[in-house]
């Protein structure tokens, strides 16, 4: 299970380019890790290196809950202001993974059983002010 270091927002979304390029373009992304982490700053860099969207063009989903880019390639879902599990059925979450499209979702380990199992987790942990580690797990 690979882990990198990143020591600026600029290195992180680079990474997120780079990780594009070897995540499955059908299925789930968790992306997880505390408030501020670089979750979205993470997700910039996979949309724009799947050719999605400019990374500056990304944003986080919190209060529209989804985000989709380059004509449903990408989803990006942001669970933070979810309570309960009931909700995500409001999402039609079920509906995005029937699809040819990557769906990276932000906070989806609070609702972690009720997603598929088979899914690529990407956990972000800050070191200090800028300097972020990055792990990537696949469970099948």
């Amino acid at each position: 299970m690979p882990t990198y270091r990143t020591a600026s927002e600029e290195e992180t979304v680079a990474l997120g380019e780079r990780l594009a390029r070897v995540l499955p373009p059908h299925g789930l992304v968790l992306l997880t890790g505390n408030l501020g982490a670089g979750k979205t700053t993470l997700a910039k860099g996979i949309v724009s290196g799947l050719g999605a969207a400019p990374a500056e063009e990304v944003s986080s989903p919190t209060f529209t809950l989804i985000h989709e880019y380059g004509n449903g390639r990408v989803y990006h879902v942001d669970l933070y202001r979810l309570e309960e599990p009931r909700e995500l059925a409001t999402l039609g979450l079920d509906e995005l993974f029937e699809r040819d499209a990557l769906v990276l979702i932000e906070w989806g380990e609070r609702f972690g059983r009720f997603l598929p199992a088979e899914r690529t987790e990407i956990r972000i942990r800050a070191v200090d002010h800028d300097e972020r580690e990055i792990e990537v797990t696949q469970s099948l």
